[in-house]
Formats: C-alpha cells, structure tokens, sequence
C-alpha cells in the first residue's frame, strides 16, 4: 500500500489526550479520518474538523485501510482487537492495524498472529513525547512488526513524529517503551526530590532549574515538568493510572525474565500511594505531592 492522503483512509480509536492531537495532525495532513471514542463528546472538535464518526471500532475498521488504537490500559486494547464485532474480526485484508497504546508485549504478539492470519499488518508503536510532542507532531515512535509494514506506514508516522525507530519484531515495541517508562520512573523521583530539597533549602526552584536543566542532570522531565510543578500545575500530560499500568507490564516483563528493578519497584510503591491519595486522574508530575510533605 501506498500510504498517502489521496488513497489512504485513516481510522483512530481513542481520541483523549494523545490520540486528538494525532488525529489533528492526519486530518491537517489531507487524510481522510474516521474516530471512535467511548465518549463522543470528547470527539466533537475533531468531528468540526471534518472527520467522521463510527459507532464501533468494528464498523470503523470495514471503512479504513490502516486502524490505529491509542486507549488507556491492556484489556481495552485486547476487547478491542480480539473481541467478536472487534478490528480483527472486521479488518480488510492487506489492511493495516496499529496500536500506539502502552500494553503488554504479549498480547502485541498475540495480535499480530491474529492479524497475519487474517492478512493483515500488524505494528505495536507506543509513544514516548506526552501531550507536548503530541500536540506538536514531534513524538517519538517505538515500532514493532514487520520491516514491510513499518516502511510502507512511515509516511504516517512522519505526521505525528519525529523520533521514529523500527526496534524488531511485534513486541518489540512494548519492550522499548517499558525500557522508556523504566528510565523515566526513577528520573521523575530525581526531579522532585531535587525540587523539594531547593524548597526546603530557600532557594528559588526556577532559579535552581535554569542551573541543572541543561548541564549533567538534565532530562525531559526536568525541562518539560519540573516548571510545571513549580507553576502547581498537576493536569495530565499523562495521567497517573497509566502510568501505574505501565509500570506494572515492566514489573511483569521483568519478572518472567528474572530480572529485578528495585528503582521501578519503588517508583510504582510512590505513585499508588499518590493515586489513594486521589491523584490518579492527575499528571505524573503530581508526585511532588508525596515528597513535599
């Protein structure tokens, strides 16, 4: 297939904080896009920009000729893609089915051998950039599947991203985006200890992050969400939840690879005493309020 705004007729399901920007983006590109969203009132600015509601991602598959998934936890993902009036089951062969979630590397697998039995290509590509790199089409893009299917939605991707990288076979995408979610878990608690100990100590934390941002300590978190934090704004560039979901897939990756992470196993400890705590729906930078005591 030839992937281009002329031919290709683009499907979203899941249109929440990543997924509208990226559906924007296509329909801002010349696609023609058809959505799903368990609430279409989320969907209406999308809906004012021309694209086309489906009442099912079943009926939205049988309309499209590639499929992208972007919701919250591994059961939507599954329900989805396997269940009886689901994608695959509605899919045209020689389609193309794309979940951009953050899920389990095995059941990327078990997708993918279910869509290869159907004649159709599958790819799991989650994203690493939140709303920031959403809303500017400059996310980075982990993708597993075929190198056949990865080059032919390349151009798609392009729309969306900037950081695009073809890490293996299906699964391979998940298991870089928990190396991702394994590096940041640890960075974020760095990032807001480091910003209490400048509160307790009397120094101005805006002033102490135009020190360490740029130089050996520096991170995505540090520029994008410390400033965040000191401006008290927790909304959701990612929300807490799925962040909690992710860290448990690593923890039950790394457990049937035998490997420990004792710095995931905290981070994950933190973030559910955040989520009790009535944070879950709150951005990941809202750790600070658990070190901020």
């Amino acid at each position: 297939m030839v992937i281009n705004p002329a031919q290709t007729i683009v499907g979203l399901v899941g249109t929440g904080v990543m997924g509208k920007s990226m559906a924007g983006h296509f329909i801002q590109a010349g696609y023609e896009v058809h959505i799903y969203n368990r609430t279409k009132s989320k969907a209406e600015d999308l809906l004012d920009q021309g694209a086309h509601w489906q009442d099912s991602p079943g009926i939205l598959a049988q309309q499209c000729d590639v499929i992208i998934t972007m919701v919250g936890f591994p059961n939507d993902v599954e329900e989805i893609y396997l269940g009886e009036n689901g994608i695959l089951a509605n899919t045209k062969p020689g389609s193309y089915v794309i979940d951009m979630t953050t899920s389990s590397p095995m059941l990327a697998k078990q997708i993918y051998d279910k869509a290869f039995a159907r004649q159709v290509f599958s790819l799991d590509a989650p994203v690493s950039g939140g709303d920031i790199g959403a809303k500017e089409a400059r996310l980075s893009i982990m993708v597993g599947g075929s190198r056949e299917a990865f080059d032919a939605i390349l151009p798609l991707f392009q729309k969306i991203g900037t950081n695009i990288v073809y890490q293996g076979e299906a699964g391979a995408g998940q298991h870089t985006k928990m190396c991702n979610q394994i590096a940041i878990a640890s960075n974020m608690m760095g990032v807001v200890e480091a910003l209490v100990y400048a509160k307790k100590s009397g120094l101005d934390p805006s002033t102490v992050l135009k020190s360490i941002d740029s130089g050996a300590a520096g991170s995505w978190s540090l520029s994008n969400l410390a400033p965040r934090i000191i401006a008290g704004n927790f909304a959701p560039g990612f929300y807490v939840k799925h962040f909690i979901k992710d860290m448990k897939i690593a923890l039950q990756s790394a457990e049937e690879m035998k490997v420990e992470l004792p710095g995931l196993t905290l981070a994950k400890s933190l973030y559910e005493k955040l989520a009790a705590s009535g944070e879950e729906d709150s951005g990941t930078q809202a750790l600070f309020k658990i070190i901020d005591k």
